[in-house]
């Protein structure tokens, strides 16, 4: 009867304890910010970096391309070369 209650006991305490331990998560909204007006200055600016960042882009798609071509290339040499060692081994086979 002891070992019973005991065990009744035990379990009460576990199980209650396990409530206290796991708290639900309190959220809060972010604040945003208010709208500003646009104004020249920022409209020339963003104007000028627009401009700066479209150069930069294109000069790196220029760069990618020349980098696709090039390993267009490679890859054609390559294709020769399986071809050539393929007749190779066939050869080399008959031979």
């Amino acid at each position: 009867m002891r070992a019973l209650f005991l065990s009744l006991l035990a379990g009460a305490i576990v199980f209650s304890s396990a409530d206290a331990q796991s708290p639900t998560p309190i959220v809060i909204q972010a604040m945003t910010p208010a709208p500003t007006k646009p104004s020249a200055v920022t409209a020339g600016v963003t104007t000028s970096a627009t401009q700066t960042t479209l150069k930069a882009l294109q000069a790196m798609k220029a760069a990618n391309d020349e980098i696709l071509t090039q390993q267009k290339a490679t890859l054609e040499k390559l294709d020769e070369m399986e071809k050539v060692a393929n007749d190779i081994r066939i050869y080399t086979k008959r031979g």
